[in-house]
């Protein structure tokens, strides 16, 4: 298990090819004013791992090496490792207060239950299940970070397109050789792009795959070829009094552009197979870890709110009001719902045909499916109880100016000084309304895509069959 510092390093030394504004990033990345806030906390991540107080539930031997290795990456053989696996996720979310999406454990959760479902690939034409299961070593070993990319430009989102470009603008494969697939075109929203050890590039199922997109593979940012393009930075400044969460936890969103990148064959777990492409997406047990790490995160993240909006109710004195109490039921009645469905999910857990015990679906897709409704909400009821507070609010150099005397006059609240009300009030600006709080409200309504595909996954999978029989033996009784 690597330490902050081990990471930061790791990172600066890659020197990857990150373009923002129109610029190509030089020097280390880590000290550039667009990134280095979120390099230090995921490094602040990677120390709590170490950490005396919290490592038993962090670390376990691996089976392998014998050496201390991230739970991240734990595949879980009984209900005890898969509530293991929780609390880490519960340790590192709750130092980000949930705000970051792609801290290590979720693509480490991927890498892990994508190695446990490679037999999905033995024996099938163009599938290399060996190679899946060497990154995932390979990633134990040296604690890895990554991003993933599966999503395709929206030139046309209508079901039938199909590119018929003569230059690629998916990324496809463009020439195979002895050396391994040549990758031209681009991917949508790695979200951390280029702030990692590696990408995971993976195909998501979809009408009329093209054999040249069905491929999987993880290479490392700083393949030649490879490069990011990354969005306006929603890092407001250093300072954490004016930016309290985007000053730390911006994770940047890019495009990730392949020319002509060679991926050598022992980095491709799949290609020019569209059946296997869909299936291991389909039948792995990637969705369900993956649920299972993310309604974690969102849980302490809905914690996060609930004590924003709270703290927002002291400072105004305004609890005795039935509607701000009715708002703050509201939080407390989504954080219960999403509780209670994780614990449904661990206890309702089975082993599955790779021998992992794997969380309850059905649960967990509830909770996939209610989150991006209540968080929007969530951030309205926040805006709502701060109301015209939440617009003219001076930053941390007022307060160190000659007008400070009015400012301590004029914006105290009965509870607190001027400040330290000012102090809450950006907390909650920036989490709902500042750029990169409006960007977190997005980011959770489609975090596992369209949510009324999430819905309609829901219903096909859900066992109705036995309500229906139910209702029509009913109907058939006799008097």
């Amino acid at each position: 298990m690597i330490n902050g510092t081990e990471f930061t390093d790791r990172l600066d030394q890659l020197e990857n090819e990150l373009w923002l504004d129109g610029e190509k990033i030089t020097g280390k990345i880590s000290e550039h004013p667009a990134f280095k806030g979120i390099v230090q906390a995921k490094a602040s991540l990677y120390d709590l791992q170490n950490d005396p107080d919290f490592i038993d539930e962090m670390m376990f031997f691996s089976a392998d090496t014998k050496e201390p290795t991230g739970v991240s990456y734990l595949q879980p053989k009984t209900k005890e490792d898969l509530k293991k696996r929780r609390r880490m996720i519960e340790h590192w979310a709750r130092l980000s207060n949930g705000m970051m999406g792609r801290s290590p454990d979720y693509m480490n959760t991927a890498v892990m239950s994508f190695a446990s479902s490679a037999g999905l690939l033995a024996g099938r034409e163009n599938c290399f299940p060996e190679n899946i299961q060497a990154l995932y070593k390979r990633a134990m070993e040296q604690d890895l970070s990554f991003t993933h990319t599966f999503i395709t430009p929206q030139v046309n989102r209508s079901q039938g397109y199909i590119e018929l470009s003569e230059k690629p603008i998916s990324a496809k494969v463009v020439d195979r050789n002895e050396k391994g697939i040549v990758i031209k075109g681009a991917r949508l929203l790695a979200t951390q792009g280029g702030l990692t050890d590696e990408v995971l590039v993976i195909t998501a199922p979809r009408l009329f795959l093209d054999a040249d997109e069905a491929f999987a593979f993880s290479i490392p940012s700083n393949t030649k070829g490879l490069k990011f393009i990354c969005r306006e930075s929603f890092v407001g400044g250093e300072s954490s009094f004016n930016y309290p969460l985007s000053s730390r936890y911006e994770e940047m969103d890019s495009i990730v552009v392949f020319d002509h990148v060679l991926v050598p064959w022992n980095r491709v777990f799949y290609y020019d197979n569209v059946e296997a492409a869909t299936d291991f997406m389909t039948r792995s047990s990637f969705h369900t870890f993956a649920y299972h790490q993310v309604v974690t995160r969102q849980i302490i993240k809905t914690e996060f709110i609930l004590g924003v909006a709270e703290l927002l109710v002291q400072t105004l004195n305004v609890s005795e009001y039935q509607h701000i109490q009715e708002k703050i039921s509201e939080i407390i009645i989504g954080l219960e719902t999403m509780r209670a469905l994780l614990e449904k999910a661990e206890n309702d857990a089975e082993i599955d045909e790779w021998g992992l015990m794997r969380p309850s679906m059905i649960p967990l897709q509830t909770a996939c499916n209610i989150f991006p409704k209540l968080y929007p909400r969530f951030t309205e009821i926040i805006q709502i109880i701060g109301a015209s507070g939440m617009v003219s609010l001076p930053t941390e150099k007022s307060f160190d100016s000659e007008i400070r005397p009015e400012l301590d006059q004029y914006l105290q609240a009965q509870s607190t000084t001027a400040e330290t009300r000012v102090k809450i009030f950006r907390l909650a600006w920036d989490l709902t309304m500042s750029s990169f709080g409006t960007r977190q409200t997005q980011y959770e309504r489609y975090f596992f895509g369209d949510p009324i595909r999430l819905s309609s996954n829901l219903y096909q999978t859900y066992p109705k069959e036995m309500h229906v029989d139910r209702i029509n033996e009913l109907l058939n009784r006799g008097c």
